[in-house]
């Protein structure tokens, strides 16, 4: 094997340890955030270490008491959760099919480029079509009908995702089991899908994240505690005259919690999916 000089793999580390610092350092500053007094927050110069730990702020919006800003992020806290949930599990239903169908059959490949074309409008283009829509359904301020506007969204971003998963699957095996006499959903159900199920956890983790951060459609959409999420209950913590940036660091650090637990659960599904296809033998 070549070896390595010294020198290349100082640089090597060095970079890995940069990346790691650009990228944890804000995160690291909202927790200091999160845990610091008012005071701390307001010193000249700044306290890079707050004096005394505070933990109020946690307290507060983890609290159940009602009518209370912790009752009103736990609530968010839970739509947003329902909101991700049905969506991603409805984007992957839908994706499944539809890539399979253009990955196998080429020429219907165009439909799916036409239809992630749709990403190119912005979001204020589509917003009246589809307040009225959800109007006309009765499901503004809803969950489901948050869950439906995000559909349209995450399905074809999953499909594509998923289409390139199916195309590193050799279609000789389904043929093979086709000559077998195997069904089509057998097919897809014993072979195909389980050597997908890499790339399926890839698609599901990351449009699950999409659903989590929107903030858009969420604003436009819902209106109080039925179905407000969690981007638009922070946003209302930003939205006095005098704003309290710890509580904010807090509800920021709490917010980043249930995307971080699923991707440290899926991390191994996750870098499969991620390599999935980089190497062909």
């Amino acid at each position: 094997m070549e070896r390595q000089s010294p020198l290349f793999t100082v640089f090597v580390y060095a970079a890995a340890l940069l990346l790691a610092a650009v990228i944890l350092a804000p995160i690291l500053w909202l927790f200091v955030m999160s845990i610091s007094s008012a005071a701390d927050l307001s010193a000249k110069p700044l306290n890079w270490w707050p004096e005394e730990i505070d933990l109020s702020r946690y307290r507060l919006l983890l609290s159940t008491i009602e009518n209370s800003a912790g009752a009103a992020f736990t609530a968010s806290l839970f739509n947003s959760l329902k909101v991700a949930g049905m969506a991603t599990l409805a984007a992957i239903a839908v994706a499944i099919p539809a890539a399979w169908a253009v990955s196998r059959t080429s020429n219907v490949s165009w439909s799916l480029y036409a239809v992630i074309a749709t990403y190119m409008l912005p979001p204020v283009a589509l917003a009246v079509p589809l307040y009225m829509g959800l109007a006309y359904l009765g499901l503004l301020n809803s969950v489901f009908g948050l869950a439906l506007v995000y559909l349209t969204i995450l399905a074809p971003f999953t499909t594509w995702l998923l289409k390139s998963g199916f195309d590193s699957i050799p279609k000789e095996i389904e043929s093979a089991a086709m000559i077998d006499g195997a069904r089509l959903d057998q097919i897809l159900r014993l072979i195909t899908l389980p050597l997908a199920a890499p790339v399926m956890a890839t698609s599901a983790l990351f449009a699950f994240l999409l659903a989590w951060d929107e903030f858009f459609y969420a604003l436009l959409f819902t209106s109080d505690l039925r179905a407000k999420t969690l981007t638009v209950a922070i946003s209302d913590l930003a939205g006095g005259r005098v704003s309290d940036y710890g509580l904010i660091a807090t509800a920021g650090v709490l917010a980043a919690l249930p995307p971080v637990l699923i991707g440290l659960v899926m991390q191994r599904a996750l870098i499969s999916g991620l390599t999935s296809g980089g190497v062909k033998g």
